[in-house]
């Protein structure tokens, strides 16, 4: 298929239809990965009021295999991709004492090693692409009662360094764009906001490959 292809795993109403619906203005087209089958067909029918071509494919995050084979199904239908964000997270509550071993690493397969399957799935697809990946604040400033979210936004932050480190030199941009409080409309932190700095995170990965 002719056209930049922009990935997103972890789609949902929020950053990642707001980033769909940038990319897809400036020409893209549009993948997105989420395990609900009902809400992909409805993100890609308001992307294609919008006039952008879009197509989910369902696929969970939490388990490799099914995973895989979503990330299989976007190469086979594109050939290629430009752009892969991932923006998935679980959403958890929890101070760290109420949580257990076993609902943390459930948290982080989500939080993070999806990503690093999603990597890993399509860079061999990936010719000069960009790779970015949803951080938060709470990487920097931990909050409590989200223990196991913040130690996922600390993890996706190490990885999309230790991956920029590696992929450089290949001509593979990774990053990760650090969202320092709640996404929420009317402020700062707007969905629409974090979609059009992803944007501009791309353009500059673009012009430098050592920007981050």
């Amino acid at each position: 298929m002719s056209g930049k292809i922009l990935l997103i795993v972890g789609a949902g109403p929020g950053i990642s239809l707001n980033t769909a619906r940038k990319f897809g203005k400036e020409g893209f087209n549009v993948a997105l990965i989420s395990r609900n089958m009902e809400s992909l067909q409805k993100y890609e029918n308001e992307l294609k009021n919008d006039g952008i071509a879009a197509k989910g494919f369902p696929g969970d995050v939490s388990s490799v295999e099914s995973l895989k084979t979503a990330l299989n199904a976007v190469i086979k239908t594109y050939g290629k991709i430009d752009v892969l964000l991932y923006n998935a997270a679980p959403g958890r509550p929890g101070k760290p004492t109420t949580l257990s071993a076993r609902q943390l690493v459930e948290d982080f397969k989500i939080s993070v090693a999806g990503a690093l399957t999603s990597v890993n799935e399509v860079i061999a697809h990936i010719e000069n692409g960009t790779i970015l990946l949803t951080g938060g604040g709470l990487a920097l400033h931990p909050y409590a009662d989200y223990a196991s979210l913040s130690i996922g936004k600390a993890g996706i932050r190490n990885l999309a360094y230790s991956l920029h480190q590696e992929l450089s030199p290949k001509g593979i941009y990774v990053g990760t764009l650090t969202i320092k409080g709640f996404v929420q409309e009317g402020t700062y932190f707007s969905a629409k906001n974090i979609a059009n700095a992803f944007y501009t995170h791309v353009r500059k990965s673009n012009g430098n490959r050592n920007y981050i």
